[in-house]
């Protein structure tokens, strides 16, 4: 007999979350972008999650969904303003399963309903074929420091004007 699996969940971030979406966010770096990013590279993008007070003020100040599967958060996203996708990760033990286009489902579609025209985000090397299979279009590279480390990124662009009346 085949096993349901679990359906998994959006919510608003809780001040309790910080914790674990600053694991989340070392997980997904540490497991995920080996093959985009040094090893230096990625301890130092790991790092920007080492202050949980920083961390959680810089998610408080956005908008930012949780992504749940039974009650556990298992990755989040942040729309800063109304048209930038700060943040996006998801733990690595559920990528691929669709909980990253979940995520990025829900910010197109409130960054529309708070009316932008489009959205845009600067992808690292491994998710820019993400953004690119849901019609973000690169139009720049970029080198940016963290912690110390240079690393590059690209910024993408997606129209959201098509999107109206298509996902009501």
């Amino acid at each position: 007999m085949a096993q349901t699996l679990p359906k998994p969940a959006l919510r608003p971030l809780l001040p309790a979350d910080v914790a674990v979406l600053a694991a989340i966010l070392v997980a997904a770096v540490e497991q995920l972008t080996g093959e985009d990013y040094s090893a230096s590279q990625q301890e130092a993008w790991a790092a920007t999650a080492d202050d949980e007070e920083a961390f959680g003020k810089r998610l408080a100040s956005q908008l930012t969904l949780v992504a749940t599967l039974q009650n556990s958060p298992v990755g989040f996203a942040s729309l800063k303003g109304a048209d930038h996708i700060d943040m996006l990760y998801v733990h690595p033990g559920v990528a691929g399963q669709g909980i990253g286009s979940m995520l990025c489902d829900a910010l197109e579609r409130l960054a529309g309903g708070r009316g932008a025209k489009k959205l845009t985000v600067e992808a690292s090397d491994n998710a820019e074929p993400f953004f690119a299979k849901r019609g973000y279009v690169a139009s720049q590279r970029n080198t940016v420091n963290v912690n110390g480390e240079w690393l590059a990124n690209t910024t993408m662009q997606k129209s959201l004007s098509e999107q109206k009346g298509a996902t009501q």
